[in-house]
């Protein structure tokens, strides 16, 4: 089955790829993740309303909504009934990390946490310039990713996935993107942008958030397909 992911990210839609190949594996729901780029790219979102699910879920709409309307459009152009086409999953994410020290922040602002322009290098620098002498005991923090996904009949789905850690002094590591090379996660020694892919898809924010999608997926197998 086809999610199309309310993204443009590459790297987003890399890392729910692995995941799902990964799941698919282990016998689950074989899943093939549609970036936004694919369908001529995300509509303009304003990511306003303050929380991760509010904001997962505007995306989630806007994507379907022009999903749908082009759906709607290619159905009338071949004079065939739209009921026909195949269900419509559309998967948003939102996700951020949240600093104890700043009281949460940068939380819902983290893609735009050095200015509107949501540059991850702009962002990755700002955080470790703020947080600046702050001292390793009060370094900690979590990554926080919320899932909306949306299906056929009005379905909907929320699945929130949570990783705790501490932030470095100094960023470390090459892999991974964000905020990934200032954060090390609770019980490890390596930054998330120094572990391999498998053992980070294992204990990250978006992973844990993705086992129960794809946990759900498998009860609802039957209606899936």
């Amino acid at each position: 089955m086809k999610i199309y992911l309310a993204s443009g990210n590459a790297h987003k839609v890399q890392e729910f790829q692995a995941l799902a190949d990964t799941a698919n594996a282990e016998g689950g729901v074989a899943i093939e993740f549609v970036s936004a780029k694919a369908v001529g790219g995300m509509p303009p979102v304003e990511e306003d309303t303050g929380t991760f699910v509010g904001n997962a879920r505007k995306k989630a709409l806007a994507l379907r909504a022009k999903l749908t309307a082009a759906t709607t459009e290619t159905s009338a152009s071949m004079s065939t009934s739209p009921n026909s086409d195949p269900p419509l999953w559309v998967l948003a994410d939102d996700s951020g990390l949240c600093v104890d020290a700043l009281g949460g922040a940068p939380g819902v602002e983290s893609a735009y946490y050095a200015g509107p322009q949501g540059d991850p290098a702009a962002n990755l620098r700002k955080l470790v310039e703020v947080m600046r002498g702050v001292p390793a005991e009060k370094r900690g923090g979590h990554f926080i990713c919320v899932l909306v996904l949306l299906g056929p009949g009005g379905m909907e789905h929320v699945f929130e996935g949570r990783c705790a850690g501490t932030l470095l002094q100094e960023p470390r590591g090459g892999a991974g993107f964000g905020y990934d090379p200032l954060f090390v996660p609770k019980d490890e020694t390596q930054s998330l942008a120094e572990m391999g892919e498998p053992l980070k898809n294992q204990i990250s924010h978006r992973g844990r958030a993705a086992e129960q999608l794809f946990r759900a997926m498998n009860t609802l197998k039957e209606s899936l397909l």
